[in-house]
């Protein structure tokens, strides 16, 4: 039996028991920075199968260990995200989340399981190949600073550092079954913009009296739609947008103050230090030339997400071998945001998406909305193909 086939005997061997495991994860979801029982579960299937973990790495996280032959020879590691989204979930199924508020919408519960599934096949094959693997757990993905960073200080590519690294997630509008690639510049960084525009409230009635911050505010974000429009290099994919927009006053009160939230995403680390002066400039003088000011606070987020050519070619290649050239895609470039990039800032990196579409359902049950689901047949294909990757590159 060759080792391909291996792989998929073994994928439909543990895919019952990965479906239990995901519904589980999936009916006790944890937002990010809380997983301890999540890490517990975890914890507690490593050492029912006889693997070697590290525990509470950059909070959470929990570090898998794997050796082949020759483990000294080289390290490749493999991730996984386990936080919840503060969404409240509406769908009627069995392992509906139990904690009221909370959901995996994004799909971690899925990662989660694939990565544990992969681990059980490793973990059986590892005298077919040579060196370490390293499995990494990550916390809150979904909250700045993001996991991968405290796990990259807590030392998680160290001794030694990985040749590489791989990462999966979940794609609504791609059918279960396949899965997709794109090499180079894959997913956006990303940035929160926190302005705080002042003046001198009062009443609605005497304008004349007061600073209006509610029109400096408007003036603000109409403004600022210049620095992507005007100032954005033409190759470089950018995206400014504002999603909140607080002023506390009544149909009759100007307030002294106007809170506004958004986001910045591109591509290009110089651009972006030069868009944020852009941003802080903009906003500033412009209220300073209507009587008010404007606070600037840009909490600087994930750099942008880069799939090693030569690594993201060969992994397509090898998915292709494992589950034939109709269920592989070329994936478009995303203004969507991962803490993944910061790994891929380190070493190579490929991170690829997995199909989860029914296609039954009737519409797409996308990520960050409460009736994401994914197909568990899925997870069969997800934990198949990261432990073929795997293997095929030591």
């Amino acid at each position: 039996m060759t080792l391909k086939e291996q792989i998929k005997q073994l994928a439909s061997k543990y895919s019952d028991e990965m479906i239990a495991i995901r519904r589980h994860l999936h009916k006790y979801p944890e937002l990010s920075e809380q997983e301890k029982n999540t890490a517990a579960f975890i914890s507690g299937k490593l050492t029912g199968w006889g693997i070697p973990f590290t525990a509470n790495v950059g909070g959470y996280g929990i570090v898998a260990i794997i050796k082949g032959k020759n483990p000294e020879s080289l390290t490749i590691a493999l991730r996984a995200d386990m936080d919840a989204l503060p969404i409240t979930e509406i769908n009627e199924v069995t392992y509906k989340s139990c904690n009221a508020g909370v959901m995996h919408a994004c799909g971690h519960d899925v990662h989660m399981t694939c990565l544990l599934g992969a681990t059980r096949i490793l973990e059986e094959l590892k005298h077919n190949f040579e060196g370490t693997l390293r499995l990494i757990f990550q916390p809150s993905e979904e909250k700045f600073p993001g996991g991968a960073l405290a796990m990259i200080n807590d030392g998680v590519l160290e001794n030694p550092l990985p040749e590489k690294i791989f990462g999966q997630h979940v794609l609504p509008t791609l059918e279960a079954g396949k899965v997709g690639f794109k090499a180079g510049r894959y997913m956006a960084s990303t940035d929160e913009i926190y302005l705080t525009v002042k003046g001198k409230g009062g009443h609605a009635a005497t304008p004349e009296l007061n600073t209006d911050t509610v029109l400096i505010a408007s003036h603000i974000v109409v403004a600022l739609q210049q620095v992507v429009s005007r100032s954005a290099p033409p190759g470089i994919p950018t995206v400014l947008s504002f999603g909140k927009f607080i002023a506390n006053g009544r149909t009759n009160i100007i307030p002294n103050e106007v809170k506004i939230d958004g986001t910045f995403r591109t591509f290009d680390e110089k651009w972006r230090s030069q868009a944020h002066e852009k941003i802080t400039s903009l906003a500033q003088g412009l209220a300073q030339s209507m009587g008010g000011e404007c606070e600037v606070f840009i909490d600087k987020g994930y750099p942008f997400l880069v799939n090693d050519d030569e690594l993201t070619a060969k992994s397509k290649d090898l998915a292709v071998e494992f589950l034939g050239a109709d269920n592989v895609v070329e994936l478009e470039q995303r203004m969507t945001a991962e803490d993944f990039a910061y790994y891929s800032h380190i070493i190579p990196a490929c991170f690829y998406r997995l199909g989860v579409k029914n296609p039954e359902w009737q519409e797409i049950r996308n990520l960050h909305t409460p009736n994401f689901d994914a197909d568990e047949s899925s997870i069969e294909t997800g934990m198949g193909l990261m432990a073929w990757l795997a293997l095929m590159s030591t």
